[in-house]
This record gives structure tokens, sequence and C-alpha cells, in this order.
């Protein structure tokens, strides 16, 4: 059964005012005779808890980052010997977690590569060679981005195979913690998540997670120890693991000159064999140094053989302190019991009728109908607060909506699924469009080209969402959408193509023109097929986007445009499935680049509904592309001049008869199929 806000408001006042009086006597009594060892464990319940939460949010960190590297390399959708993508993978993780400082992968041979923070203000790539030769890239933060300041190259004496965490890892079966000192970069103390790669089965190297203790170090630095006590990380021998200093990070070694250091390492000797970290139970002790008491707690912690000691002077909480708690108690029950009264009559006229109409408005927002969300006046400025940060909240979603589509958003909640990493594999299609010549005209215009491109994105975007797609990114001047996501679509491929028409159409109608007067062109390239869409990404940020072959494929396809002369090529599962429905003229059979084999790759002429037909010239460019795979060139040129005659000008044609020119001067084997291999993205 549940209750209203204005009943739980006077029960909890009543409730209070009883319990009150009950345990004022009991409260002081308590208080007077252990209220030095209450103070002392409340201190070390709060850094307990505090440094439980930092060490969990660092595992947790590590184990986000080891699990999506790990997911890239272990399906391929990452190549460990692809440099480029290694490093922005490797730094994207390094950026994204604050805590980490190493993402370090290794190989049989010797071969080692790490992405390692510099501090706050810099991060470093390492490639180690089999033949101890070290290449160090170091990256500056600029802004938003990063720059290249340093390339060196020097002799190591680090051997990958000779780690002890790497030769454990190479032969485990799943991930494990373990501690190290020996680093790349020196000696530093480090805490390591490490986990064996496999792909196809076999095992190829060792991932490692690395976080190196001084920032742990530099978190105990932040804590509010009482006025003035310590909180340090000692192993069971006293070692100092962790010591506040709040200067720690990658590139500065850790002090140890705490006054209450040597304080910490007395209790742990001092406790000896009463005292085992295993057992997982906190032990207190008494230390006197210097002729002055100190109370300490030893905690074990989630590391094995680790310790937390808490250190606090007794003389910060001993003295008047019992007078003063029992003259503050009976004022407090005085003060209780009429407020209480009046509080429970005030909760009824003040707080539960404007928090309803608050929560009212946080169901606005939760339904994502930010246009109905209102201000509440109030006699109470918090609730009065309360109600501005919701509207201010809704309009700044309203702004923010217009980087994530709403109906995500609201198909995500209500299906309550949430932003949660994972996604499904659904046959779907996507869609990439860029400008031609973009990189040239925006060298050109520089700030200048920002009304075109806000222009070009802006009817291409609306023509997308018509026809019920989503749009993935924009990526320059490029546009990545996807139809069959998040809500199902049986004609995603002919809502693409019917997408990808009105593209084109709205930008030569919208009169958009380069700095030379000329209009601009785009580029589209369409494919269908199974890809995996959902939440993918880390724990601190996720996208909801697809990825996989057929995705690659479409990208391609945007470019070969520029081959071909064409505006929208498709690929043949796209064409499949729209069927006779559109109407289009076969290209060519196109290995693109970083992948085998041939596809049938189509130009998308139009909708058959608008009562488009193929022209002769489609007809005559078809039967060439016949005569090509046959192996009658001289027929094969011919066909392609009357189609670029019929059409005043086809680059695709010409392109195609200096191809047949090529085969009649330099004849291939019996094994060439018609194929044409591209050679660059």
């Amino acid at each position: 059964m549940r209750i209203g806000i204005r009943s739980a408001i006077t029960a909890l006042v009543l409730t209070s005012i009883m319990v009150s009086a009950v345990g004022v006597h009991l409260l002081w009594w308590r208080t007077a005779q252990r209220v030095s060892q209450t103070l002392a464990n409340t201190i070390n319940d709060q850094i307990v808890s505090a440094v439980g939460d930092e060490l969990q949010s660092i595992t947790t960190e590590a184990r986000s980052s080891m699990i999506a590297v790990r997911t890239l390399l272990m399906e391929k959708v990452l190549d460990a010997n692809d440099t480029r993508k290694r490093q922005f993978v490797f730094l994207s993780q390094l950026q994204s977690q604050p805590t980490i400082s190493w993402v370090a992968l290794g190989w049989p041979d010797g071969s080692f590569f790490a992405g390692h923070k510099l501090g706050d203000s810099a991060v470093e790539m390492l490639t180690i060679t089999p033949d101890h030769k070290l290449r160090i890239d170091q990256y500056d933060n600029a802004g938003n981005d990063i720059k290249l300041t340093r390339s060196t190259v020097e002799d190591s004496k680090y051997l990958i195979t000779d780690q002890p965490w790497f030769r454990d890892a190479i032969a485990a079966t799943d991930e494990h913690w373990s501690t190290l000192t020996t680093l790349p970069r020196g000696e530093r103390r480090a805490a390591m998540l490490a986990v064996p790669i496999d792909v196809d089965g076999k095992r190829t190297g060792v991932l490692a997670i690395i976080i190196e203790l001084t920032r742990v170090s530099n978190f105990l630095s932040q804590l509010t120890v009482g006025k003035s006590a310590g909180a340090f990380l000692l192993d069971r021998d006293g070692g100092v693991i962790a010591s506040p200093d709040p200067d720690a990070d990658e590139l500065t070694a850790l002090k140890t000159d705490h006054p209450l250091l040597p304080v910490a390492i007395d209790a742990i000797r001092q406790a000896g064999r009463a005292y085992d970290p295993a057992d997982g139970e906190a032990f207190r002790s008494q230390v006197t140094r210097g002729g002055e008491a100190y109370q300490a707690v030893l905690t074990p912690i989630s590391f094995p053989g680790w310790s937390l000691v808490t250190v606090v002077p007794e003389s910060e909480f001993l003295g008047p302190v019992q007078m003063t708690i029992r003259k503050l108690l009976i004022g407090l029950a005085v003060l209780i019991l009429a407020a209480g009264l009046l509080s429970a009559w005030l909760a009824q006229r003040l707080i539960a009728a404007p928090l309803i109409k608050v929560v009212g408005e946080i169901r606005h927002v939760e339904r994502f109908d930010l246009e109905k969300v209102e201000r509440h006046p109030s006699h109470l400025a918090e609730i009065e607060n309360l109600s501005g940060a919701i509207g201010d909240m809704a309009q700044g979603l309203a702004a923010f909506r217009k980087y994530i589509p709403a109906d995500l958003v609201r198909r995500l909640v209500s299906d309550g699924n949430g932003a949660r990493l994972g996604g499904a594999v659904k046959p779907m299609s996507v869609m990439f469009i860029d400008l031609a010549g973009f990189t040239g005209m925006s060298e050109r215009l520089g700030d200048r080209i920002i009304p075109l491109l806000s222009r070009y994105f802006d009817v291409v975007s609306t023509e997308i969402q018509n026809t019920g797609g989503t749009i993935d990114k924009f990526i320059g001047d490029a546009v990545m959408a996807f139809w069959g996501a998040p809500a199902q679509n049986p004609d995603h491929a002919l809502d693409c193509c019917r997408a990808a028409l009105a593209c084109r159409r709205v930008v030569a109608a919208a009169g958009l023109a380069d700095d030379k007067g000329e209009a601009v062109r785009i580029r589209i390239g369409i494919n269908s097929g199974d890809m995996l869409v959902g939440n993918i990404g880390s724990e601190v940020r996720l996208n909801y986007t697809v990825i996989g072959d057929a995705v690659n494929i479409a990208s391609r396809l945007e470019s070969t445009n520029k081959v071909y002369g064409s505006t929208i090529i498709i690929g043949p599962e796209t064409r499949r499935l729209a069927g006779e429905r559109i109407v289009v003229r076969e290209l060519d059979r196109l290995a693109v680049y970083g992948r085998a084999g041939g596809l049938q790759i189509y130009e998308l002429l139009g909708m058959a509904e608008e009562g488009i037909v193929p022209s002769d010239w489609v007809t005559s460019y078809e039967a060439g592309l016949a005569a090509w795979r046959a192996g009658d060139f001289t027929a094969a040129i011919v066909a392609f001049e009357k189609t670029a005659a019929l059409r005043g000008g086809d680059p695709a044609s010409t392109q195609m008869i200096a191809r047949c020119q090529h085969q009649l001067a330099n004849p291939t084997d019996a094994e060439w199929d018609g194929t044409t291999v591209a050679r660059t993205k």
C-alpha cells in the first residue's frame, strides 16, 4: 500500500519527535562513554567507503576498457597490426577513462604496443619491436584535440616475454589482476588487469590495462580525513602502496613524507599475526609515537595483501566533548518537538501540493514531451528552484535533442532498455553521403564553409527523417544514416533508396554553391545486409550505431562514385530487396578495397513509382558490360561508345572503354572474370 506525500511527511515528523524523545538520553549516555571510538570508527568508515568506491571505480573503468578493446580485437573489428586504428582505440580509452594509466598489447614474439598517459596534459604511444627498438610518439593536449609533439626511436631493455604477468596471462584462460613495479618507462608501482587475446581460436597475445598507483595517492590527498588524520595503503609488511600526495601522477613520483605515515607503518607492524588481511576483518589499535596517542584502524581491501590504514590523533576529538553533546541533545529535543508540530502543518501547505505539480513536469520530461513543461512558483526557494531546474533541464534537453534522435530516446525509455552496452544483429540498410570536392572547398572557404554545411545537413537530415531513417553521425561533410532500427522496417532498402533520391533532389533545389559559384554535388553509397546495431562504446560514453561488413561496403561504395562519375551507388542486397520498385543501371562487378570477392554494384536512377523507366543508354551500357565479362572487348567498346553518345557523355562508359582497350593491348589469363579490383578506399 502506498501513501501520499502529505501523510508521509506528517508521519515522519511525528515519528522523529517520538524517537528523539526516547533516544536523547540513550544517545548522550552512549556517546559520553564511546565518543573516542565512535569518531575514529566514523572517520574510518567514511574513508573505507570512499576508497572502496574509488577502487571499485578504477576496476570498473579498467574492465570496461579491457572489454571494449578485447571485443574489438577478438571480433576482428580492430586489426592488432593496424597501427593507426590501434593508436586511435588506445588513445580513446585513455581519454575516456581518467584513472587508467596504460593500455598495452603484447605478442609472444616480443612485440609490444602501449598507450601511456603522461599526467593530464599528454599521452605517449610506445612500440617495441622484437629487435628491442622502442619508438615513442608523444601527443600533447591542444584544446579538444591532440598534437604530435615528439617522436623518438631508441634501444629498449624491456622484453615483454620476460615479464611474469605476461607469462601468466598468455597461459591463462581468463582475466586476472596483479601488481607490478617494472614498466617500459621505469620502475613504478601499479595494478594491472591482464587478459589473453584469442582470434579465430588462436592465442595471439595479451591485453593489459594498467593503473599507476600514484593516481590512488592523488585521490587519498583529496579525502577529508578529520582535521589532522591521514589514510594510507600499505602491504602486509608495511610497504607503502599509496600515501596522500596531491601532485602524484604518471609524471611525478610519489612522496612519502606525510607526518602520519610512520604511525601507520608502526600500526601494521605492531599488529603482527593478530591481523591477517586474508580474514577480511578490520583491526583496531592504539599507537603511541612521540608522546602522542593515535587511534589506528587496519582494514583489508579488495586487492590481496593490501590494507587501508587510517590514523586519527586522539587529541582531535577528546576534551569537553561530553558536556557539549549533553547540552546539544537537550536543546535538540526541545527544538525538534516545537519544530515538528509546526512542520507537520506547514508540510501540507508548502511542500506536498507544489511537489505534486513538479512531479507532473518530471513526467513530461520522462516522456520527452519537453514543450509541455511549465515552471511553478512556490514560497519555498528549494521547490521553486527545483521547478526552475526542471524547466532549465527541459530547455537543455530540447537543445540536446538536436544531437540525438528523439524517437530513439523515447523508444529506449518505453522499452525499458535504457542506455546499456549491447546490440543485436538485424537486417538493415545504411547510407553514406558526402560532398564532392569538400576538402579543397573547405581549404578555400575556411570558416565560411559553415553556412553551406549547415544548409546541406539541414536538407538531407530532413529527408532522412521523413523516410524513417536514423541519423547515426556527421563525419566532417559526411552523413551516416541507417534504416531498420530502432523501429523494425521490412522496407528498409526501399526507404533508403527513396531517401537517397530525395537528398539528391533537395540539395540541387537548395541552390548550394561553392566558392566558384558552381552547384555542389553529393555522392551517396548504400548497402543492405545483416549489421550489428545497438549501444556500442564504454561505460561512460555510448553511441547508438551500426557496425559490420555491410556498413564498410556502403562507405566504400560512396567513394566509388568518383570512379564512375555517378551520384548514387547501391550494393547487390539493396538491389535485391528493393527489386523492380527502383530503376537502376548495373555499373560493374567490383571488389571493394580491403575485401576479397566481387560485388555487383548499381547506379540508382529513380523510383519506378515515379514513372521512370530504363533508357536506351542503360540497355546499351549493360549490353557492353555483358560483352566485357564475356571477353568480347571490341563489342563492348562499341556498346559503351553508343551509351556515351546517347547520353551526351558518360564517365562510366569512358572508364569501361579504357579498360577494354587495356585488355586488348594486354590480354589476361583464362582466370580473368571481369571483376574490377579497387586499389584505394
